[in-house]
């Protein structure tokens, strides 16, 4: 028999309740299972766009039914980045140093790069084709608005740019390490992109986000694919609804 009094375990029950619904709130999400993709919404109260909104990514893009530009809204200027390697148990990821020249235009408003990371299998799809990997590089303007670029990544030559990533990556838990990396080397010649608007393909699935996917892909060779894949064998959102969506055909250079 418990020698508190009544108050104190009314007490203890409160913080009990209290304590589990912080941790479902922060709840652990993954992809597979039951806590991935099709089960995200029930995780979290913040993550009921998961389920229930209309603006969701990723998408399958066909550039034969993309509109054409009014006119010319985005722009893609990278060049070198520098920042930290980590392994944050969802996927490679690296976290820029400092505020970043690496910028996004679109529709007139700088979007700088905070970070980049991997997906494998690719998370949209091509003419109804997927990829072998894709590259998502996530831009923020200063008002909070987020504009992706993302790269279709075909199993091809070994990927120069980003050997510094994939020669020994980090586990998870590991700490990171600083790199450099060429965007400007990493990019497709063709910037060629689908433009259209979109969410985070990660909880909580927040939309009116910017994706720009260049129809281009590059290439990584086999053994840098398999070196991701070790770590993370399928870290994909499947592809959501369109609702209507139409996305435009623009070239992101200058």
């Amino acid at each position: 028999m418990s020698n508190l009094s009544r108050p104190a375990l009314a007490g203890l029950l409160a913080l009990g309740l209290c304590n589990a619904a912080s941790a479902l709130e922060h709840a652990h999400w993954s992809y597979a299972g039951k806590t991935g993709p099709a089960e995200w919404a029930a995780l979290a109260p913040d993550n009921q766009l998961c389920k229930t909104g209309q603006q969701q990514s990723p998408i399958d893009l066909h550039a034969a039914k993309a509109r054409a530009p009014a006119s010319h809204d985005v722009a893609i200027r990278y060049g070198r980045a520098a920042g930290r390697l980590v392994n944050n148990g969802h996927t490679l990821e690296l976290d820029l140093a400092g505020p970043s020249d690496n910028l996004v235009v679109h529709q007139g408003v700088e979007h700088r790069l905070a970070q980049f990371h991997f997906h494998t299998p690719s998370e949209h799809r091509l003419e109804g084709r997927a990829f072998p990997m894709e590259l998502h590089l996530v831009n923020k303007s200063a008002d909070g608005g987020i504009a992706v670029v993302g790269v279709l990544i075909r199993e091809g030559r070994k990927n120069g740019a980003l050997a510094p990533i994939f020669a020994g990556p980090p586990k998870a838990g590991a700490a990171g390490r600083d790199l450099q990396i060429d965007l400007a080397a990493l990019l497709p010649a063709d910037r060629k992109a689908l433009r259209y608007t979109g969410s985070l393909t990660t909880p909580p699935c927040t939309e009116q986000v910017h994706w720009m996917v260049l129809e281009q892909p590059i290439e990584m060779s086999a053994g840098q694919i398999a070196a991701f894949r070790r770590l993370f064998p399928d870290n994909h959102r499947p592809v959501q609804p369109l609702n209507g969506r139409e996305p435009v055909e623009e070239n992101a250079g200058e």
